[in-house]
C-alpha cells in the first residue's frame, strides 16, 4: 500500500460505515464532494484532529461491516480525521483483529494458546482447516488466548455485514441494538471535556457467535450455519462456587453472580447495588480515598500498587480533567476474571467507576473491553444505557450535582494495551506502544492529563469496602495482603472456573477445590508472564509476599494446571510463539529476545541434556537482557515461565 493519500475510493458500504460514526463529512477537505466555497478555505482541520481518538472506532467500523479495511476506506477515514495515511496504517496493521488484505465476511478464530492447546487446539484447528475449504467463505485464523479457558478449547466466529447476532442470548430489545454497537459506545460527553465529539450515530452490523467447549462440527456449524449456531454458557457456570456448598467462605466478589439478573437494574439493586456509591457520597472524596488506603486494597491487575495512594496523587493534581480509565482487556492467558464479572455483575462495574471518578475528580471514564468478549459488550453497554436512563449517569449522579458518564471503547486484539499507557495511546488513536515514564499517568496519563486506571477486578473490590468499611475488608486475608482474590483455574482439573478465596489461602487449597488429578505434573502461576511450580510446592500461600518468597509471582490470578500427558515443551514453545507475536517492536530487547528465544526453543524441542547446553545458555543470555533492558513489563517477563520450566521442572533434562 503506498503511505499517502493515493487514487483509491472507498465504497458507498464503507462511506456509511465511516459516517455512521462520524457523522456525513462538511466539506471536500473530509471527503465531500467538492464545492466552489471549498476553493476559497480550508474548513474542519482543527476539529478533525481534536477527534484522532476515533480513529480506533473508525477501524472497527469498517471490519464490522465489511470484514477488511481497503486502501480507499483507509484513505476516507485519514481524510475524516486529518491522520496522516502511514500513521493510520501502522494503527490498523498494529491490531490482530484488522486485516488491510481482503479476506471472507466471517473470520472463525480459534484459540491456540496454552489451555486450549492442552485441550486439543491444533488438532481441532486442523479439522476445522481441512473440513473449510476456500469455498467455503469462512477464513480460519489461530488466534492467542480468547478468555474462555475454563472451557477449552474455544473459538469465535466474527462475521461482518450480517443484521443477526450469533450465539448471544437476547437480553431485551435495548440489548439487540447495544450488542451489535459500533466500537465508540454510549455516552455523550461530559462538561467540559471536549473528547468523544464527532459521534454520531452506532454501526449495527457485525455478528459474533462463541464456541466453548468446540467439536469441530460444532465450530463449523457457528462459522457456516448461524441460525443452528451454539448458546454461550451463562457467566456462572465459569463460577463452580456459585449454588454449591463449599468449605470457602461466603463470596464477597461473586455473590450476585448466579443469584441477581445482570439485565436487571432492580435487581441489582435490590441485592444491594449502589449502597455503595450513597456512602461514598455522604462520606466525600477525600474520606472515600482513605477507605480504599485504610482498607490496603492494590492493584490486582500483578503490579500489585496501592490503590489509594494512586487515586491520592490523582485528585492531587492541580491540572484537569482528570480522567478514568478501566482496563478490560485481560489478555493474559489463563485469565478470564474480569470477563466473568462483566457478563455476570455489569452494574457493579459501573458503579465502582463512578465511586472511582467521584474520589479522583474525574467525570469521564473510559472503559477499554477486550474485542475478544461480546457478551461482556452487550452487558456492559446495557448497564450503561440503564444507569443513564435511572440517573446513575449523566449530570447529575443520584441528584447530588455531579457529572459522570462512561464511554467503552473496544480492542482490537493486542496483548501489550493490557499496559496502560500502550492503552492510552491505543485510545488515542496511535499504536498501542508503551511509554517511557516518568511522567506518570497521574500527572500525564490519557490525552496529557493526569489519569487514575484499575482493572475490573480491583475496580469491583472498592464496593465491598464501602459497604463493610475499610477495617471489616481489611480483616480479610493477611496484613500484607488484605481482601478477596479472583483465581482463575484452568487445565488439567475437574472444576475450571473463577473461585474467590481470602488472600493466605494454600495453592493446594484452591486445587482441592477446583478437583486437582492425581497425575500433575506442573501447575504455571500467572500466565505467561508467570512461572511454573511443581506439584510437591502446594503449600505456597496465595499472596503477592508469598509467591515472591517462593520464587514465583501471583500475577493476575492465573493458575493453569498440567498433567503428565501435556508436553511441556511445545508449552514452552507456545509461550514463546506468543511473546513474540505480541512484541510491540518498540524496543530493541524485547523484539529481537523473543524472536531468538522462540528460535532457540525450536532448536532444543526434541533434544535434552548435553545437545541442549548450548541453547538453554543462549536462552539464558537473551532471558536476562530482556528483563533488564525492556521498555515495559512484556519484555521484562518474557523469560520467566521458561526459565521456570528449566530450573524447577528440569524441562530439558
Amino acid at each position: 500500500m503506498d503511505l499517502r493519500f493515493g487514487d483509491s475510493k472507498p465504497t458507498d458500504e464503507e462511506r456509511a460505515a465511516v459516517d455512521a460514526l462520524l457523522g456525513p463529512p462538511e466539506s471536500s477537505w473530509e471527503g465531500a464532494d467538492r464545492s466552489d466555497a471549498d476553493l476559497r478555505w480550508a474548513r474542519g482541520g482543527r476539529e478533525a484532529r481534536d477527534r484522532r481518538d476515533q480513529l480506533l472506532p473508525a477501524l472497527h467500523a469498517l471490519n464490522d461491516r465489511v470484514g477488511w479495511i481497503s486502501e480507499g476506506a483507509l484513505d476516507y477515514v485519514c481524510r475524516r480525521l486529518t491522520v496522516p495515511p502511514a500513521e493510520a496504517y501502522g494503527v490498523a496493521t498494529f491490531y490482530a483483529m484488522f486485516s488491510v488484505r481482503p479476506r471472507p465476511a466471517t473470520v472463525l478464530h480459534v484459540c491456540t494458546d496454552l489451555a486450549c492447546t492442552a485441550a486439543g487446539a491444533s488438532e481441532l484447528c486442523a479439522t476445522v482447516e481441512a473440513r473449510l475449504g476456500p469455498e467455503s467463505g469462512v477464513k480460519v485464523e489461530r488466534s492467542p488466548c480468547l478468555g474462555l479457558c475454563e472451557r477449552a478449547p474455544a473459538t469465535l466466529t466474527i462475521r461482518a455485514g450480517e443484521s443477526a447476532r450469533l450465539g448471544v442470548p437476547p437480553l431485551g430489545e435495548l440489548e439487540d441494538e447495544a450488542v451489535q454497537a459500533e466500537s465508540g459506545g454510549p455516552g455523550a460527553a461530559a462538561p467540559g471535556d471536549g473528547k468523544g465529539k464527532g459521534r454520531r450515530g452506532r454501526n449495527t452490523l457485525h455478528a459474533t457467535a462463541v464456541c466453548a467447549p468446540a467439536t469441530p462440527a460444532r465450530a463449523i456449524a457457528a462459522a457456516t450455519a448461524p441460525e443452528s449456531a451454539p448458546t454461550e454458557p451463562a457467566p456462572e457456570t465459569a463460577v463452580p462456587q456459585t449454588g454449591t456448598p463449599t468449605p470457602t467462605p461466603t463470596l464477597t466478589l461473586l455473590h450476585r453472580i448466579g443469584t441477581a439478573d445482570p439485565t436487571s437494574l432492580d435487581d441489582y439493586r435490590a441485592h444491594g447495588g449502589y449502597t455503595a456509591l450513597r456512602r461514598a457520597f455522604a462520606l466525600g472524596p477525600a474520606a472515600v480515598i482513605r477507605e480504599v488506603t485504610d482498607a490496603g486494597l492494590v492493584g490486582r491487575g500483578g503490579a500489585a500498587f496501592p490503590t489509594g495512594r494512586k487515586w491520592q496523587a490523582t485528585a492531587a493534581q492541580p491540572d484537569h480533567p482528570h480522567y478514568l480509565v478501566c482496563n478490560a482487556d485481560e489478555s493474559e492467558p489463563g485469565t478470564f476474571k474480569d470477563r466473568v464479572l462483566m457478563e455476570g455483575d455489569p452494574y457493579a462495574l459501573v458503579e465502582a467507576m463512578t465511586i472511582a471518578a467521584y474520589a479522583t475528580g474525574a467525570h469521564r471514564g473510559y472503559l477499554y473491553l477486550r474485542g475478544e468478549y461480546p457478551r461482556a459488550l452487550a452487558r456492559v453497554t446495557h448497564a450503561i444505557e440503564q444507569a443513564r436512563t435511572r440517573g446513575l449517569l449523566g449530570d447529575d449522579v443520584l441528584g447530588q450535582g455531579y457529572a459522570f458518564d462512561i464511554e467503552i471503547r473496544r480492542g482490537a486484539g493486542a496483548y501489550i494495551c493490557g499496559e496502560e499507557t500502550a492503552l492510552f495511546n491505543s485510545i488515542e488513536g496511535h499504536r498501542g506502544e508503551p511509554r517511557s515514564k516518568p511522567p506518570f499517568p497521574v500527572e500525564k496519563g490519557l490525552f496529557g492529563k493526569p489519569t487514575v486506571e484499575n482493572n475490573v477486578e480491583t475496580l469491583v473490590n472498592v464496593l465491598p469496602i464501602l459497604t463493610m468499611g475499610a477495617e471489616a475488608y481489611a480483616a480479610i486475608g493477611t496484613p500484607t495482603s488484605t481482601g478477596p482474590k479472583l483465581f482463575c483455574v484452568s487445565g488439567s482439573v475437574a472444576r475450571p472456573g473463577v473461585y474467590e478465596l481470602p488472600f493466605g489461602a494454600t495453592l493446594g487449597d484452591l486445587l482441592a477445590l477446583a478437583g486437582v488429578r492425581d497425575n500433575l505434573r506442573a501447575v504455571l502461576l500467572g500466565g505467561a508472564a508467570g512461572g511454573f511450580v511443581r506439584p510437591d510446592e502446594l503449600d505456597i500461600p496465595l499472596t503477592f509476599e508469598g509467591t515472591r518468597e517462593a520464587g514465583t509471582t501471583l500475577g493476575s490470578g492465573v493458575v493453569m494446571a498440567f498433567d503428565d500427558t501435556v508436553p511441556l515443551p511445545r508449552l514452552l514453545l507456545r509461550i514463546a510463539e506468543f511473546f513474540r507475536d505480541e512484541s510491540c517492536g518498540q524496543c530493541v530487547p524485547c523484539r529481537v529476545g523473543t524472536v531468538r528465544q522462540e528460535e532457540a526453543l525450536h532448536r532444543i524441542a526434541d533434544r535434552t541434556g548435553a545437545a541442549a547446553a548450548d541453547d538453554i545458555a543462549l536462552l539464558r543470555e537473551v532471558g536476562r537482557a530482556m528483563r533488564d533492558a525492556s521498555i515495559c513489563g512484556l519484555g521484562q517477563t518474557a523469560w520467566n515461565a521458561v526459565e521456570s520450566a528449566i530450573d524447577r521442572l528440569g524441562a530439558y533434562e
